[in-house]
């Protein structure tokens, strides 16, 4: 018999009460790091109604049900206002899945080991970069923080590993959609490449080669487009430092004037390809440096629907998601995601104070106490009002009997999909990480062909090569 110990609003009088104060921290019942450490199960650090959507809605809608108009107001309080505006206005629809306890499935394995092997290791030098604490040196690699105390722990930890793992090559498929139509008017194929030179966590080896060279690195990424015809060659290479009050050095390819050119820092601010509302800022939720934006604060905290589990479509071809599409204007702006009742969410601001000309007044992130990755992104524009939306699916990639899985023969973990909104337009892009794209670009992680990516894809002699 299951005698409950906490009333039915035990867990938001608690959340209130730790956001008043300042106060962040993992679990409820309990802090989450030393369950995680012992079993993975991370089940009694909540009560009943942060982990079932049944039980949090007193049985209005239930894991399995499908969330439309009909039925959103019942967990209004549980989605952030772009989803909500979505689901109630544009014919957008969400299917609830069950929360995932097992912590071992919101992680690639590599960079889990890291963490527990590396907890309470981290700290903040006097500029406020993340730092190992015993030598001063830049962070050794996994989470830094697992039991974060301000905004600026959970932002520093966003940006020092963006995809989780060492080397990343993805195969992105893209395709904007009208706000006024809803039906598609540009249509892109890229290669989105990205190596950590410090913080790695499956790669001792690569490590050395890079230490020394491009030591005060923390990360090199690389756009490449491959469709369509008139935009392929295309590519930027961003150059990140270790020292995050630095602008990355962000340079370009364009086919049309046949060099590499430098880019300023604010072109950062703007659609990475025409029709795209996606900028460059956006990705992972910290597509800046964390220091170079100010004025971090928790605003609140909080159980969300959001896309964390069973959004890989390892069974479709090319995993992709199109056979979901429907609302927007012609039926087709969304994919159908599966959301699952998130216990503990922090909700986290700031404002673009190290760019005085950027179109953005501050960004609002949703990040999941259970492995501080962002579930969801929103900006606000110049004069207060709601402005984008940056929403990820992430997944486990395993489907049945189908996985990707590492040198360890752990599945992996990724994004599954992206839907970049501008609200003000209506305007969409949808993201579908794909198995391959045009161009041959397949994707890969660590020990899957891509020891090589750091040549072929992260330097200006690449870009130049890319392009042509």
């Amino acid at each position: 018999m299951h005698i409950r110990k906490y009333d039915f609003d035990y867990s938001r009088r608690y959340f209130m009460e730790k956001t008043a104060k300042g106060v962040l921290g993992t679990g409820v019942l309990g802090s989450l790091w030393p369950m995680i450490g012992n079993t993975g199960d991370i089940s009694k650090a909540y009560p009943d109604e942060l982990l079932s959507v049944d039980a949090y809605t007193k049985g209005k809608v239930s894991t399995g049900d499908t969330v439309d108009a009909n039925n959103v107001e019942h967990v209004k309080d549980l989605l952030d206002p772009v989803m909500y505006m979505q689901i109630s206005q544009m014919g957008r629809r969400i299917k609830i899945v069950p929360s995932t306890t097992d912590v071992t499935k919101l992680f690639p394995a590599d960079y889990l080991e890291a963490t527990l092997r590396n907890q309470g290791k981290a700290g903040m030098d006097a500029n406020g970069n993340i730092i190992t604490k015993a030598t001063g040196e830049p962070w050794i690699g996994g989470l830094a923080f697992t039991e974060p105390k301000t905004a600026d722990e959970i932002f520093g930890g966003l940006s020092l590993s963006w995809a989780r793992h060492d080397v990343s090559f993805f195969g992105i498929e893209a395709k904007a959609l009208s706000g006024k139509t809803g039906k598609v008017e540009y249509e892109y194929d890229f290669a989105w490449a990205e190596k950590n030179m410090t913080g790695m966590i499956s790669a001792p080896d690569g490590r050395k080669v890079f230490k020394e060279k491009l030591k005060d690195e923390l990360r090199r990424q690389t756009i490449w487009f491959s469709y369509p015809n008139d935009y392929k060659g295309t590519a930027f290479l961003s150059v990140w430092y270790n020292d995050q009050r630095k602008f990355p050095d962000l340079y370009g390819y364009l086919p049309a004037f046949k060099r590499v050119r430098r880019f300023p820092a604010n072109q950062r601010f703007e659609p990475l390809a025409p029709g795209m509302t996606f900028f460059l800022s956006d990705a992972w939720g910290s597509g800046d440096p964390f220091l170079t934006w100010g004025n971090n604060k928790i605003v609140g905290r909080q159980p969300l629907l959001a896309c964390q589990s069973e959004n890989w479509n390892g069974d479709v071809d090319n995993w992709s998601k199109d056979h979901t599409l429907h609302g927007g204007p012609a039926g087709e702006t969304f994919f159908e995601t599966p959301v699952e009742l998130c216990p503990d969410v922090y909700v986290i601001e700031a404002e673009p104070t190290g760019y005085p000309r950027a179109p953005v007044s501050k960004k609002r992130v949703y990040v999941d106490a259970r492995n501080q990755v962002y579930l969801g992104y929103i900006t606000y524009d110049r004069r207060g009002d709601l402005w984008r939306s940056f929403e990820v699916g992430f997944s486990q990639q395993t489907k049945g009997d189908l996985a990707v899985r590492d040198r360890k023969g752990n599945p992996e973990w990724s994004w599954a999909s992206v839907q970049s909104m501008d609200v003000q337009t209506g305007a969409m892009t949808r993201l579908n990480h794909a198995k391959e794209v045009r161009g041959g670009i397949k994707t890969g992680f660590d020990t899957t062909g891509t020891t090589d990516t750091f040549d072929k894809y992260l330097t200006r002699q690449a870009l130049q090569r890319l392009g042509n």
